[in-house]
C-alpha cells in the first residue's frame, strides 16, 4: 500500500457510491482542474482499489497513492496535461 501525500487541491467524496460512479465522478472533477493539480478521492467501493489506478493509467493521470481511512480508502491523483 502506498502512502498518499497530505496536500490536495480538491476532495471528491465518493463514499457510498459503487462502480463505476467513483471513477466517473473523478473524471468529471478532474476536467475542471488545472494540469498538475491533485484530487483526493474518498471511496468505500471495494472495486475502487483496482478501478482508480486503472483509470489513471488509461487517462494519463498520475496515481499518487492510496491509504486507508477509518471506514474508507483515500486515493490521490495528479491531473495529467
Amino acid at each position: 500500500m502506498t502512502e498518499v501525500t497530505p496536500h490536495s487541491e480538491a476532495t471528491l467524496d465518493a463514499i457510498g457510491l459503487l462502480c463505476p460512479l467513483p471513477v466517473l465522478k473523478a473524471r468529471k472533477r478532474l476536467k475542471a482542474m488545472a494540469p498538475g493539480a491533485v484530487l483526493q478521492i474518498l471511496a468505500d467501493d471495494p472495486a475502487a482499489i483496482i478501478d482508480i489506478p486503472h483509470f489513471c493509467a488509461e487517462a494519463g493521470h498520475e496515481f499518487l497513492g492510496q491509504s486507508t481511512g477509518e471506514d474508507h480508502q483515500i486515493y490521490q491523483i495528479r491531473k495529467g496535461s
